[in-house]
């Protein structure tokens, strides 16, 4: 891009495709399908928000920490040599059929809707929130994975024996009567203190068995947002092997600690056997410590090729260790969904929640349920 006139003569979309080549003569390994996802993404927040463009920049175009330097370099060369860069007005992001961006706009309403391009795109970005992850397209799946980030986590705490001073609680009579006895028997300000909390661990068991193929990569994009929100959190994936992936998670960027993740898994697509990995786990760590007092995260569609029994006796065992079970099948929150899989059926009088897991607003959901556990 050379000069002003050359930036006011080209296409919005013109410019942004640029910007991905110049990002990618720079070194960042830009791929077709990280370029379309650019392009909804800024559609969506608009290009004339730059703050909003570098966001959108970082989150679908870049990999690594050394991909977000050189985004940024490239980023403040290719969109400042000029301020007058025309806005893109943000388009929406096509639907599959069947499904409208609008669904509750009629008559009137709706034309309104289609002369309000921000308004569409809002309604498209929430459409994709509530959308089943198994069902995406790449470009989908793309925009999916940067609205990961906004996601928030919060880590369950619980009461320790330890009481710290308070603003509110009970009286702490020794320091209100030292305080009284510092000013010579004078009244004193009232102390008081309170039981002090700590964060209580979390431990995520996800089943990466074949059925549930579609939704494991969203499954650990949203187990990396808790692995990287607190010490005490623990991942495992569950299938034919119990394997731990903690430390893969524990990688700031996503996708690179989901790649680490795919590397130590043995077992991904293949089949079920949560009875036995549960029991395993419970033997190797969770009788140790790991599950006790936790609040502890079970991800499966409950579909099993062991012995049912045996999967419930486990999470009976589990139940009794942990804090609270929770339990997320992806089918929970479809349409005519009833709980007939024997493994659903053996775990279900043994956990405190059974919750859907199949769609970014369903993520959210848990985020609230485990925060108050």
């Amino acid at each position: 891009m050379s000069g002003s006139s050359g930036v006011l003569d080209r296409q919005p979309d013109e410019i942004l495709l640029g910007f991905a080549t110049a990002l990618r003569g720079a070194g960042v390994a830009v791929t077709q399908d990280r370029t379309r996802a650019y392009l909804d993404a800024v559609a969506i927040v608009g290009l004339g928000d730059p703050a909003a463009t570098r966001t959108a920049g970082r989150a679908t175009l870049c990999a690594t920490r050394e991909d977000v330097e050189r985004h940024d370099r490239v980023f403040e060369e290719w969109f400042h040599r000029d301020t007058t860069t025309p806005t893109l007005r943000p388009r929406t992001v096509q639907p599959r059929p069947g499904v409208a961006l609008l669904p509750d706009d009629q008559g009137e309403g709706a034309g309104a809707a289609e002369d309000d391009p921000v308004r569409a795109a809002a309604s498209a970005a929430e459409v994709l929130r509530h959308r089943d992850v198994a069902g995406l397209d790449p470009t989908e799946r793309a925009l999916l994975a940067a609205m990961f980030a906004e996601l928030r986590v919060r880590l369950p705490v619980r009461p320790t024996a330890r009481r710290t001073p308070h603003r509110r609680g009970a009286v702490d009579a020794s320091r209100t009567l030292r305080a009284s006895l510092r000013r010579m028997g004078e009244p004193a300000q009232i102390h008081r203190r309170r039981r002090d909390v700590r964060p209580r661990r979390v431990v995520l068991l996800v089943d990466v068995s074949g059925s549930m193929s579609g939704y494991a990569d969203a499954l650990l994009r949203l187990a990396h947002r808790f692995a990287t929100a607190g010490p005490q959190v623990e991942v495992f994936t569950v299938g034919t092997r119990l394997t731990r992936i903690t430390r893969s998670l524990r990688l700031r960027d996503p996708d690179r600690a989901i790649a680490a993740a795919g590397d130590v898994v043995p077992d991904w697509s293949g089949g079920t056997r949560l009875g036995e990995t549960l029991h395993a786990f419970l033997v190797r760590h969770g009788r140790r410590g790991m599950a006790r007092g936790a609040v502890v995260v079970v991800f499966s569609d409950g579909w099993e090729r062991g012995d049912p029994q045996l999967l419930g006796d486990q999470v009976a065992q589990l139940q009794r260790l942990a804090h609270r079970v929770v339990w997320v099948n992806p089918h929970r929150g479809k349409d005519g969904y009833q709980p007939v899989q024997q493994g659903v059926l053996a775990v279900l009088p043994h956990v405190d929640a059974f919750l859907a897991g199949h769609s970014l607003a369903t993520f959210a959901e848990l985020t609230e349920v485990l925060a108050r556990a």
